[in-house]
């Protein structure tokens, strides 16, 4: 099989849509071609130079003309106003590739020579740091005849979802005019770059997390956001949050229907998005994995100023990562009526999170911290015993109080202590209760 000269060769066109060749032109006074500065200084010549500009079309009155030339940058003409040639350019080169786009290009493999091939079989792929991705091969139906001057064309596509070199190889195997199998490689090489880069923050408020996702544009153009989704992971729910908005009944269903894209501009510009994300069962010990928080991750899609879109997906985004508890107290019941110096029942449910028996338990009131002297108290003995709890299994039990003050009060510092381990456990969070006067 021969590699030397090649009557075939390739040639690769990128295709994209036609970028807006902004580029003002330069506006001068036609006057300024006739005559110079200089010549004002004659008084010969600047007697003359009223009757030049008369015949300027761009001056109505001459009259009124200017020899000093403060009137040359003036627009005489609406179209002047764009500062604009008003020519699309077509992409002379690969130009800026970017991830999430879809590198299409166009493929011409030419004859150069003075003889027809044969039996072309051509095969085009994407060849990355990771991997190598076939886009065409016409292995199994070859084209059967490429004549002299003549060509034979084709597009490919890829999805591009890895950054850094690429190279798009292209390769025929054909035979030439005297019947002899040749083989040609050719190489096209370019950069991917990153368009944006997604930068994240949480904070832990009681039982809920907010997120928050700073979107940066890298690129040369405008980018419209048709979407930006948060997809949380298993257990999660999420909601976007959104300034307050004063707007008709009307426009909100109009604003629903048609989702203007949020614009984020050129080079740098920024857009944040904040997401609140919930347990969808907080209680639940299966649900909360040690050393892991997996919140989900984002879905962007846009469009350029020219409507090519683009997608990008983030990878897993991790928030705090929650620490499993060995047990866990909840409250169950609250009395709806409490009444001062009257005995009250709290239900209480206290859950094995492990996967071993543990206990046996003394529950009490903490006096951590207190000076006054607590104000909701144990009525009776001063810490209440439980039998043990057998592994990821759980007990409900009654807490008897009682108030010696009324109005608002809170329930602070009930604490379990496991006996056998030696161990105190959190307290439980306080609790706000209404006493009532008898």
């Amino acid at each position: 099989m021969s590699q030397g000269s090649h009557s075939l060769a390739f040639r690769v066109m990128r295709l994209c849509r036609p970028s807006v060749h902004v580029d003002p032109p330069l506006l001068l006074d036609p006057t300024d071609l006739l005559i110079g500065e200089d010549l004002l200084d004659d008084p010969i010549a600047a007697g003359n130079v009223p009757r030049l500009l008369a015949s300027d079309t761009h001056v109505a009155d001459p009259g009124n003309s200017d020899p000093n030339y403060r009137s040359r940058f003036l627009l005489h003409q609406s179209s002047d106003a764009m500062g604009l040639s008003g020519l699309l350019v077509l992409p002379q080169s690969f130009g800026a590739i970017y991830l999430g786009e879809t590198f299409c290009s166009y493929i011409s493999i030419n004859n150069s020579s003075n003889f027809e091939v044969r039996d072309v079989i051509i095969k085009a792929e994407i060849q990355t740091e990771k991997q190598r991705i076939l886009l065409l091969d016409t292995s199994k139906s070859p084209v059967e005849s490429i004549r002299s001057g003549g060509r034979y064309d084709f597009i490919v596509e890829h999805d591009v979802k890895e950054l850094g070199s690429h190279t798009l190889v292209c390769t025929a195997l054909y035979n030439d005019g005297d019947g002899e199998r040749k083989y040609l490689p050719q190489f096209f090489k370019f950069i991917v770059a990153n368009p944006l880069s997604v930068r994240t923050a949480t904070d832990v408020y009681q039982e809920t997390t907010f997120l928050e996702a700073c979107i940066e544009n890298h690129t040369k153009s405008n980018l419209f956001m048709d979407q930006v989704d948060f997809e949380p992971a298993q257990h999660w729910s999420a909601t976007i949050l959104k300034g307050d908005e004063h707007h008709t009944e009307k426009d909100r269903i109009a604003r629903e229907t048609f989702k203007p894209p949020i614009l984020i501009r050129s080079v740098g510009g920024i857009h944040n998005y904040l997401y609140q994300l919930k347990m969808s069962s907080p209680g639940s010990a299966q649900t909360k994995v040690e050393g892991s928080n997996v919140l989900g991750k984002l879905q962007i899609t846009w469009r350029t100023n020219l409507g090519e879109p683009g997608r990008l997906q983030t990878q897993q985004i991790l928030g705090t990562p929650i620490t499993k508890k060995e047990i866990e107290l909840q409250i169950v019941e609250v009395p709806s009526i409490i009444n001062l110096r009257r005995p009250f029942a709290l239900k209480l449910n206290l859950t094995n999170q492990t996967e071993r028996e543990l206990g046996p338990f003394e529950v009490w009131l903490s006096q951590t911290g207190l000076h006054g002297g607590k104000v909701v108290m144990i009525n009776g003995l001063q810490s209440m015993v439980l039998s043990q709890v057998e592994a990821l299994g759980s007990r409900n039990f009654h807490l008897n109080l009682i108030a010696t003050k009324p109005g608002i009060q809170r329930i602070t510092g009930i604490t379990v202590f496991d006996t056998r381990e030696k161990k105190s456990y959190e307290p439980l969070p306080d609790l706000e209760i209404f006493v009532e006067m008898d």
